[in-house]
């Protein structure tokens, strides 16, 4: 019976080292500062068995609204404090997808789409501090968007409609 037992100890011992070895656990999310670039044609999530998952955009709307009320930090790409194109570039890079840092790159990538054509996921761009596009957004649906804007320092949704940011609007996105 002891050489049963140990036997089996043996062999539990040796799947588990296995399993470890090919890498079951899983890997960490790849990091926003990653330089390789995937395009939007080809955009997929990998799961923790390796098999693509497609990223739409309800999923990387529901990651940015997880984060809702996380800080504001001028330059910050991660929960302890994002800015704008910080908060975008993380989002998206929580599902295997590297973007552009800077809100003018962002600007630049993906195409364009219409207000009225706003799907989950896409970016909303507006010009606050200087001409042309200096704050990005992410379209939830209908006319709402989440974003990090610096005056109130936190992670929130607002309304397109709202005065102060249809004012300012100066087009969208979609790079998925």
């Amino acid at each position: 019976m002891r050489l049963a037992g140990a036997l089996g100890l043996l062999v539990v011992g040796s799947l588990t080292a296995a399993c470890a070895s090919r890498g079951a656990i899983p890997e960490p999310f790849p990091t926003p500062r990653e330089k390789a670039r995937i395009p939007a044609a080809a955009a997929t999530a990998v799961g923790t068995t390796g098999t693509p998952l497609p990223a739409d955009g309800y999923a990387i709307v529901g990651t940015a609204l997880d984060l809702r009320g996380s800080p504001y930090r001028d330059g910050g790409s991660d929960p302890s404090g994002f800015d704008c194109s910080g908060f975008v570039e993380y989002v998206f890079g929580r599902h295997g997808i590297a973007v552009p840092r800077t809100v003018t790159d962002l600007y630049r990538t993906g195409r364009d789409v219409l207000p009225n054509d706003l799907q989950a996921g896409d970016l909303v761009f507006f010009t606050t501090t200087a001409p042309g596009p200096t704050h990005v957004g992410m379209s939830i649906g209908g006319d709402e968007f989440v974003h990090a804007p610096s005056s109130a320092g936190l992670v929130r949704v607002e309304h397109l409609s709202a005065r102060y940011w249809a004012a300012r609007f100066i087009g969208a996105r979609r790079l998925l």
